[in-house]
């Protein structure tokens, strides 16, 4: 299945959104990780002339929950996120940073990891991926993996945070590189997009990965 994949970097560290349509001409799409101006991703929706009707959310830190509230009520899409981080979304506005706004939103489907989700003519696998937090969700799609905060071009998820664990974090890396294609294409939380296969053999965190 190819699908169409438009990226935009929003809120004020740059996290990365993505807007997943079947096809260029397709009228629904799907929002992953809305992390900013929910009024800019209706405009970029309108001039592709299609409606959002589901919103992914990788993992609840902050920034990448900027723009659910808005997104969602303003278009009625179901959010869908893992049922033990929903908390970070209900309590956003107690867990941004000084002088960021933020708004609380209760998700309206819960995942635990292995759902197949059928929006938008995209059939989405959720992953649980684990160690950059306990929650965290990827979200499988074509050739495509939306990996949230785990895997980066060059880079891998932190684990200095709360939940957060290094071998955690390596053994679900591994996991995906054994059981996807090296050609699969990763769409990280930050920075441009990757494949597995280049991360697999180039990314100087996955060296354990290469000598194993």
């Amino acid at each position: 299945m190819s699908i169409v994949v438009d990226r935009h970097e929003l809120g004020p560290i740059g996290t990365n959104c993505y807007v997943v349509r079947a096809s260029r001409s397709a009228t629904e799409a799907v929002v992953i990780d809305p992390s900013g101006d929910a009024a800019q991703l209706r405009l970029e929706l309108a001039r592709f002339g299609a409606s959002c009707t589901a919103i992914l959310i990788t993992h609840g830190h902050w920034d990448h929950l900027l723009g659910v509230a808005e997104l969602a009520e303003g278009t009625g899409a179901p959010v869908h996120m893992a049922e033990d981080e929903r908390a970070m979304l209900e309590n956003l506005p107690d867990l941004v940073p000084a002088g960021v706004v933020a708004r609380g939103y209760t998700p309206d489907v819960l995942l635990r990891g292995d759902e197949t989700l059928e929006l938008a003519g995209v059939t989405f696998e959720t992953l649980r991926v684990p160690g950059h937090s306990p929650g965290h969700l990827a979200y499988h799609a074509g050739d495509s993996l939306f990996s949230g905060d785990v895997l980066f071009a060059g880079s891998v998820g932190r684990t200095d945070l709360p939940g957060a664990d290094w071998d955690t974090l390596v053994e679900t890396i591994r996991r995906l590189t054994e059981r996807f294609s090296p050609e699969t294409i990763v769409y990280s939380g930050h920075g441009p997009p990757t494949t597995l296969g280049a991360e697999l053999a180039r990314n100087p965190f996955l060296a354990p990965l290469r000598a194993s």
